[in-house]
């Protein structure tokens, strides 16, 4: 009897103390009223709790230009749910040629003031659309 009521008490705790099984998901993308692209499938910014997932900006240059084009686009993500790079954590750069890249980083860096990221930097043979040279993906904390 004392083994039931011990098994009996871990079973009730656990389920206790377990997460809920489902999470809330906020969504946004790009004045879609769905608020998700369902030919491709995925949401440009996606917020559980107080992080945000933000999918990558592209451009089809490695300008200033198009790195501006870039980050103004992941600018309005962020700011579709009140944030602001400064609130960028995490930054995932994927792009068909890192040294054009690194020359115009100053560029990047502009929109972080000096309060700079994690960040990982990769160069890949294509992007989704083949056409793109540059793509970037945000991971943002929004204060509790």
């Amino acid at each position: 009897m004392k083994h039931f009521i011990v098994v009996a008490f871990l079973l009730i705790s656990c389920k206790a103390f377990s997460q809920k099984a489902e999470i809330k998901k906020d969504k946004w993308h790009w004045n879609n009223s769905s608020r998700q692209d369902t030919v491709i499938g995925y949401t440009q910014v996606l917020k559980v709790d107080n992080v945000l997932y933000i999918s990558g900006a592209v451009a089809n240059d490695i300008s200033p230009e198009g790195i501006t084009s870039v980050y103004n686009a992941l600018k309005a993500s962020l700011s579709s749910f009140g944030a602001s790079f400064d609130n960028v954590v995490k930054e995932n750069l994927y792009t068909t040629d890192i040294e054009t890249m690194k020359k115009y980083n100053y560029v990047r860096k502009g929109y972080y003031k000096e309060d700079f990221p994690a960040a990982t930097w990769v160069q890949v043979v294509r992007l989704f659309m083949p056409e793109s040279k540059l793509e970037v993906e945000l991971i943002a904390h929004l204060p509790k």
